[in-house]
């Protein structure tokens, strides 16, 4: 699979995630998309609760679905908002993302037309905590 059709597969999953985001509060709905190392895609959507700050991101989300699937390593994730033309994750699912990720993972930042911009983990957060762990 090219990586232009690899960023367009998780494109179009990271949008359908975002039509299942509960963002009463906010109103601002998004939707991540993560290709795990075992190939499957493992999606999420932003989660809100009233009970401010119990509610969680949709990068979050996806990273316990492929945990829950059984991988433990991101190899590329797409994150799409409806109300921003490009939505990086914060800075607290950066380091989230960078648990599971490579300094050379890809990440896709997607408008509501398809992937705008392609950086590498390293890029989006250059001086993250590293783990020792395998």
């Amino acid at each position: 699979m090219s990586q232009d059709t690899s960023a367009q597969v998780l494109f179009e999953a990271a949008r359908e995630a975002m039509s299942f985001a509960h963002a009463p509060y906010s109103k601002f709905p998004v939707g991540a998309a993560i290709r795990a190392e075992d190939g499957k895609i493992y999606k999420g959507a932003n989660i809100e609760n009233l009970s401010f700050p119990q509610g969680w991101c949709a990068e979050p989300s996806a990273i316990s679905a492929m945990i829950m699937g059984g991988a433990k390593k991101i190899t590329e994730i797409a994150v799409i908002a409806e109300k921003l033309a490009l939505c990086p994750p914060c800075g607290g699912c950066r380091q989230k993302i960078a648990e599971f990720a490579s300094a050379d993972t890809k990440i896709y930042l997607c408008d509501e037309v398809g992937v705008q911009k392609v950086m590498t983990m390293d890029e989006l957060l250059p001086f993250s905590f590293k783990t020792e762990l395998p």
